[in-house]
């Protein structure tokens, strides 16, 4: 099977995005269901940390127990209806039972989720790269959307990608162990720098902790030289898109922008393009 793939791209092509698109629907499960599961956890730490009398709180559904079902009127999905992409053009978009409403974001991930996961095959074809491409590909997609969500990025997630990056470096994977720490190092230590400096002069509060981790993820996957063209990158990205969207949406200027999904946007950009364009700059600038 992996000799025939290997051997016809456009299968190949085909098939990672039809994996795409059904990791993406488990990536919709993972963006709605896990930060509420988080949150309930926090208050229950809480309370015992202040020692504060115990309140009932249902748990919210878990990630692969309960069955997914229309958040409105609770209709669970039949097999037909869970059908990636595909069910939302049958049901046109509402739920079959109340006729709510369908949140775009499903169609969206589940088609995000495959493209990138064709592209990654086109990088990296039929290798150990492909699969660990795969993984950190998920878990940023899983990321950025909940962050656009909740401005949290769960220790759940960016934790476990940043050692198995720091794990991939040791084979020399995308990038060789000296790099990777470094990357890592750099990545954190220099927006939480940064940050620490806009909170003295300014007083306000720039970026929050997961930021600052989830560039270290992408230091520990790109390497050291990685870090300055993905700050600069989503710093472009996230002013012209967030611009736009404080402009369409009528928001201050002062209303805070989550900023990790340009991060993960411009972090995996670099890591697909695995060009070291900070040395090409200094290149050209020394032969100019």
């Amino acid at each position: 099977m992996l000799a025939a793939i290997a051997h016809n791209p456009a299968l190949g092509l085909a098939l990672l995005f039809g994996l795409g698109l059904l990791v993406g629907s488990f990536l919709n499960v993972v963006i709605l269901r896990l930060p509420p599961r988080l949150e309930w956890a926090w208050r229950q730490e809480a309370r015992e940390i202040l020692a504060q009398p115990e309140v009932y709180e249902p748990k919210p559904p878990g990630l692969a127990v309960e069955a997914s079902h229309c958040p409105s009127c609770g209709h669970k999905l039949r097999i037909w209806e869970n059908v990636p992409l595909l069910s939302f053009v049958f049901l046109r978009g509402k739920c079959s039972a109340c006729k709510t409403a369908i949140s775009w974001q499903y169609p969206a991930v589940e088609l995000i989720t495959g493209i990138l996961f064709a592209v990654c095959f086109w990088r990296f074809g039929v290798s150990m790269e492909l699969g660990f491409a795969l993984v950190f590909t998920a878990a940023l997609v899983a990321l950025s959307g909940i962050d656009l969500r909740t401005t949290l990025l769960p220790d759940h997630i960016v934790l476990p990608l940043l050692w198995l990056g720091l794990l991939a470096s040791l084979i020399t994977l995308f990038v060789d162990p000296v790099s990777a720490i470094l990357g890592a190092s750099v990545g954190y230590l220099s927006l939480r720098s940064v940050t620490k400096l806009f909170k003295l002069i300014t007083g306000k509060d720039g970026m929050g902790a997961g930021d600052f981790k989830l560039l270290a993820v992408i230091g520990a996957w790109c390497g050291v030289k990685a870090i300055l063209p993905v700050v600069l990158l989503s710093s472009f990205v996230g002013a012209i898109i967030g611009g736009i969207w404080l402009a369409t949406a009528g928001k201050h200027r002062d209303t805070q922008i989550p900023f990790g999904q340009y991060l993960a946007i411009a972090g995996w950009l670099q890591f697909i393009a695995g060009v070291d364009f900070l040395g090409l700059y200094l290149a050209w600038a020394a032969g100019g």
